[in-house]
């Protein structure tokens, strides 16, 4: 089923749109530039490659011909570790379980509830729901800012299916059509958001949010083919549009709404590897003007989400005084290529904004990277001057009489050359040539323990320690000891898991489920715990609309469920009779197990068994009183069989014809007195 109702816009209504676009970009050109800066700062930081002095560049270049002599700066590693230290738990929080999100219900709609979650967990196996949340939570521990797109998508593919009376280059093409929940992390430097309401907010009270993505000619040729209803008056414009060989690329330098490639790591340029193409037929010189369309090679594609008024935009739909929501899919900024009026349920801008630390300053609240970052700068001054140091030893400086020794022989790199001595120096003494100052090495202890200390300090400021880092933590404690020192450390990372669950995790949650209820169609999943293929059926996940609670880690389906008590009381009925003749036990019990992923209602008896072995089982009783008493009951009363009350052993159900009622089946009883 369509997530959206696509709008065909014509050129005035397109116009509109693209002004509006600008100004939202225009709007906040000057912070995100900055925000763009701060961002920068972060990566290179997380990746240690702030230090551009030249003598630390010479020395790398010394390092990478062979010349192992010369020493780098060395920038001390303080939070890169912290941060993974945050994502892995974080990771082990909501990510380590299976399925991600799990589903409970009322015993009434166990079933149904097995089909939301085998939905579920089909779309997050193909969507990778796990690689993209842990990019998410990487980008909230860095910048504090972590952007996720969680939207209804249909997706268009294009498979070969061989004849095998054909070769494999005469293929038949099939077109396959696959619709549901995708969760994206966003890259925040191509992220724009309303920065007028709290990033946590967004989704519920902000006007825009969108970001760009770079495309390359096939690329977007398979996006555009992808999406169901296509502007088409704008496809042509919309593939010659760019930069020629370079496409629409952005870079540092071309605006804040243009694709940005950040510069870290200086032996990989990001920007060498996105700019241009290979386009095959401007390579070969072939004739461009006989081509119907004059592609480029790369382009920007920009998805906006607005939440607006549909007549300022001359929209002829109902409501159109009342607020709505919008999807434009925009091409190098200026051309429209598809629109869509989101018409899901939830009423939310699918793009959630995740902070893990959060204390009502917004955009200025400091990430955790950048609390580590004064910590990290300073550890690496600490250790440059000793390094400087190891230098001072390796290269002694001297004062020499250059009318004696020459400066090449005495600045020469083999460190057993012989120095030859001018004729100035002959029958004088040689040891006035040359003058060593004496080399003292006091600091480089007392600066080891400056960096001990200070790391120790950057770990108490995030709440860290050495043993969440994966190091090795000296002492005496006792398993209980330590176990009670690390349940408290975990607890600022805790403080962040609930942060998100906020956050991120309840929206996304009710985004994902109403989206499942609203457009999921009828289709069959298999389902991983269960080990069965579960058919989805949508009007019965409709008709349990409310009835749905969806877990993660952080609230997993024992603490939604109540699993041990659910358990403990499951023993108390099972041994008192009293209790037990109230309850449907077996049903319980089967409720129970579908709970924890093991569906195991198939195994249980139906009603026309059940009545068949109670009764048999009471004619064996009076079978066995008879022979007691010298009477052979099963000559004069006969064994009930299945038929009597329409049960097929072989089948384990009801025989396709009906039985007769189990009630009004004859149950031998006794006629002799016993």
């Amino acid at each position: 089923m369509a997530a959206s109702t696509s709008v065909p816009l014509t050129p005035k209504q397109q116009a509109a749109f693209v002004a509006y676009y600008g100004s939202v970009q225009d709007l906040r050109s000057n912070n995100r530039n900055e925000f763009r800066a701060y961002l920068e700062r972060m990566d290179r930081n997380y990746q240690r490659e702030m230090d551009k002095s030249q003598e630390h560049q010479r020395a790398q270049q010394a390092n990478r011909s062979g010349d192992t002599s010369r020493l780098q700066n060395v920038t001390v590693p303080v939070v890169m570790p912290q941060v993974e230290a945050a994502v892995v738990h974080q990771t082990s929080v909501f990510l380590t379980g299976h399925p991600i999100f799990g589903v409970v219900s009322d015993p009434e709609y166990i079933d149904e509830a097995l089909q939301i979650e085998s939905v579920i967990e089909d779309q997050s196996i193909r969507g990778g729901w796990v690689r993209e949340l842990m990019m998410h939570f990487r980008d909230g521990m860095k910048y504090n800012f972590a952007p996720l797109e969680v939207s209804w998508e249909q997706e268009v593919t294009h498979t070969v299916t061989t004849d095998p009376t054909k070769s494999v280059t005469q293929g038949i093409p099939k077109e396959v059509i696959w619709s549901g929940n995708k969760v994206k992390r966003l890259d925040p430097y191509n992220t724009f958001v309303d920065t007028r309401v709290a990033p946590t907010d967004l989704y519920k009270d902000g006007e825009f949010a969108g970001y760009t993505q770079f495309m390359t000619r096939i690329k977007l040729k398979s996006y555009v083919a992808a999406l169901p209803d296509k502007i088409i008056g704008s496809i042509k414009p919309a593939f010659e549009s760019g930069g020629g060989t370079a496409g629409g690329t952005g870079s540092q330098t071309a605006g804040a709404k243009n694709y940005f490639i950040p510069d870290i790591n200086p032996l990989v340029s990001e920007s060498d590897n996105k700019s241009g193409g290979m386009n095959w037929e401007r390579w070969a010189g072939l004739n461009q003007a006989a081509k119907k369309i004059d592609y480029k090679d790369t382009y920007e594609v920009t998805t906006l989400y607005c939440r607006v008024l549909p007549s300022e935009f001359d929209l002829k739909v109902p409501n159109s005084n009342t607020p709505q929501i919008y999807k434009l899919v925009i091409v190098n900024h200026e051309h429209i290529i598809y629109c869509e009026q989101q018409t899901n349920a939830h009423g939310y801008l699918p793009i959630l904004i995740g902070q893990p630390l959060e204390d009502g300053l917004g955009y200025q609240t400091k990430s955790l990277a950048d609390n580590a970052i004064p910590f990290q700068e300073v550890t690496s001054s600490y250790m440059s001057s000793i390094l400087a140091s190891r230098r001072r030893a390796i290269s002694d400086r001297v004062l020499y009489d250059p009318s004696r020794i020459t400066s090449a022989h005495i600045n020469s790199s083999n460190p057993s050359a012989k120095i030859p001595v001018r004729p100035a120096a002959y029958g004088k003494n040689l040891g006035e040539s040359v003058h060593q100052f004496p080399y003292r090495e006091d600091q480089a202890g007392s600066s080891m323990q400056q960096i001990s200390a200070l790391l120790g300090m950057a770990n108490t400021l995030n709440g860290q320690n050495q043993v969440q880092q994966g190091q090795f933590q000296k002492g005496n404690k006792t398993l209980s000891e330590f176990e009670s020192v690390m349940a408290n450390a975990n607890g600022r990372d805790q403080l962040a898991s609930i942060l998100l669950e906020s956050q991120v995790f309840t929206p996304m949650k009710l985004i994902l489920k109403l989206n499942i209820l609203q457009f999921q169609g009828g289709t069959t999943v298999y389902n991983r715990d269960a080990k069965q293929a579960v058919e989805i059926d949508p009007v019965q996940l409709r008709k349990a609309v409310v009835e749905f609670q969806v877990s993660d880690g952080l609230t997993p389906a024992s603490k939604l469920l109540n699993s041990e008590t659910f358990a403990t009381a499951l023993q108390v009925i099972g041994s008192s009779p009293q209790i037990s003749g109230g309850y449907n036990i077996a049903q319980m019990f089967s409720y129970m197990m579908k709970t924890q992923g093991a569906d195991i209602s198939p195994f249980e008896k139906s009603a026309e068994q059940s009545a068949y072995e109670q009764a048999f089982g009471q004619w064996q009783q009076l079978v066995a009183m008879g022979l007691e008493k010298g009477i052979d009951l099963a000559k004069t009363s006969p064994a009930p069989t299945p038929e009597q009350f329409g049960y097929v052993p072989a089948q384990n159900k009801p025989s396709p014809e009906g039985a007769k009622n189990p009630s009004s089946a004859p149950v031998p009883t006794s006629n002799t007195g016993l």
